[in-house]
């Protein structure tokens, strides 16, 4: 028998997001973050999955590299929606 308790559960990866558009697809970069490329396999930002009270959110990212940190574009509902702020902005 162990003393050792588990405090947490481990984190599983979500499943990648389907897009509805082909403009862009989706290269996973760890377990609830993902590049968004468009077709010419640019990077146009970051989608990660966000847990929320109320179900699944999309948080679309930019890197900024002189920090070496995210900042946010916008959060969503849909995947579809945080791709498209991306592709906008």
């Amino acid at each position: 028998m162990s003393d050792s308790q588990i405090t947490s559960l481990p984190e599983v990866p979500f499943a990648t997001p389907r897009l509805a558009s082909a403009r862009e697809h989706l290269v996973r970069a760890a377990d609830h973050l993902w590049r968004v490329q468009d077709q010419r396999e640019h990077v146009l930002g970051h989608l990660r999955i966000v847990a929320d009270p109320l179900g699944l959110r999309y948080r679309a990212e930019r890197l900024h590299l002189a920090t070496g940190v995210f900042r946010m574009v916008g959060e969503f509902w849909r995947a579809d929606d945080a791709v498209a702020a991306l592709r906008h902005s």
